[in-house]
């Protein structure tokens, strides 16, 4: 045999040695089960859409799992996913220690955040302190996307400053120049009455009203008095789900009627709203309209908006919402980074995200991400929820290429 020859197959036997040594020591180090720690709420003022988040996390859970799990590109294998969850009751207090023991006593390999940006702020100082990716599905606060991260992604909602973009961009358009803002003073409400109020004062429109409330705020009768006061063309509440109900039962019972209303969370819970206001109070009034309202045909991972409301409504016996269909959509994302993060590290899985970034359509949109971890796709369009038989339908009436109707303004006196 020529030396030549024996080098070639010596080289051979080495490079097969090394590959067998990495697929048994792949074997070795994969885990039984890929651990999903989150937190959800069962009371408090987030409970309804923490739960439903929890929901659409655990119903793709299930999905994978009748699959025979995630398929982890770094073991090279399927491995079935668990779902380790605690109850924080909407406390943020709670919820800093529940993360620390999702951390450092359950040792999960993915974090998820529980709903919001309130029951998320805690969470994005102790996943950088652990060098853990926090995977967000709905805290879209401005104040946490400020640097640059390798441990803070968020993956199912846009960040809170892009959301009042359209809608400010409409109100020019419309030429709305009395404008009121009533908001809450957390990040959430606060950065979109900023982000509002900035853009509106480039088209040269400054706001008749401009006043935030604190989060916990229920009483809104003398406020809609000191906001009517001020002749307003289009009245804009940025609040949680509590407060947009509290805040339309208030207007419609206090005899006020403007020519434009706006609140966020028809657009994420129509149900509940409609059930704790009325479809009277919600009348022509304006959201943002999030799926299942609006829907995404053409995606490249996952159902697409429509297959997974009927999917999920099958399973579930009852419809999604937009924070099921959120939750669901974490799950496609993080099963997405498992099966292209080449190795089972943080650091991995973060940029792993960011290759993904720009180039993965799902159930709610584009998805894309920046340096900061902030969402800047799955933008949000304005819809106007006009009255069709004993119920409302959603018309989306901003940006043209998405609109379904055209707007009633002003509303109509109900």
């Amino acid at each position: 045999m020529k030396p030549q020859t024996r080098k070639k197959i010596a080289a051979l036997g080495a490079g097969l040695a090394t590959s067998l040594a990495a697929t048994l020591a792949h074997a070795a180090a994969a885990p039984s089960v890929i651990k999903i720690g989150t937190l959800y709420a069962s009371s408090g003022p987030f409970a309804v859409a923490s739960q439903g988040q929890f929901e659409g996390l655990k119903y793709w859970a299930d999905a994978v799992n009748k699959d025979g799990g995630v398929f982890v590109k770094a073991f090279d294998k399927k491995i079935p996913v668990k779902i380790v969850a605690y109850d924080d009751q909407s406390s943020t207090s709670t919820a800093t220690t529940l993360y620390n023991q999702l951390i450092s006593q359950d040792k999960v390999d993915v974090l998820v955040a529980d709903f919001g940006s309130v029951l998320t702020s805690v969470a994005v100082p102790l996943a950088a302190e652990h060098h853990m990716l926090l995977i967000d599905p709905t805290g879209s606060g401005a104040n946490f996307f400020t640097k640059k991260t390798d441990y803070l992604a968020d993956v199912s909602i846009p960040s809170s400053t892009v959301w009042p973009v359209p809608l400010a961009t409409y109100l020019l358009q419309q030429k709305i120049k009395r404008v009121a803002i009533i908001y809450d003073a957390n990040d959430f409400d606060a950065s979109q009455a900023g982000t509002l109020k900035d853009v509106l004062a480039k088209g040269g429109v400054t706001p008749v009203y401009y006043h935030g409330v604190p989060t916990t705020e229920s009483n809104y009768t003398i406020l809609l008095h000191t906001i009517a006061a001020t002749n307003p063309d289009a009245v804009l509440e940025f609040g949680y789900a509590p407060n947009d109900i509290a805040f339309l039962k208030a207007l419609s019972q206090s005899g006020l009627h403007f020519p434009m209303t706006f609140t966020i969370f028809p657009g994420q819970l129509l149900q509940l709203l409609t059930k704790n206001v009325g479809t009277k109070g919600l009348a022509y009034t304006y959201t943002y309209p999030t799926p299942p309202l609006v829907k995404y045909d053409k995606v490249t991972y996952g159902m697409n908006t429509a297959q997974f409301v009927a999917a999920f409504t099958a399973a579930e016996k009852k419809a999604p919402n937009f924070l099921d269909c959120s939750g669901y959509n974490t799950g496609l994302i993080v099963q997405h980074m498992l099966d292209s993060a080449p190795k089972f590290t943080q650091l991995d899985f973060h940029q792993a995200l960011m290759d993904m970034s720009g180039k993965t359509t799902t159930l709610l949109g584009p998805f894309k991400i920046n340096e900061n971890g902030a969402q800047l796709g799955q933008p949000f369009p304005v819809a106007q929820l006009v009255p069709q038989g004993d119920g409302l339908k959603v018309e989306v009436v901003y940006p043209q290429d998405k609109a379904t109707g055209k707007a009633i303004y002003p509303a109509p006196k109900q």
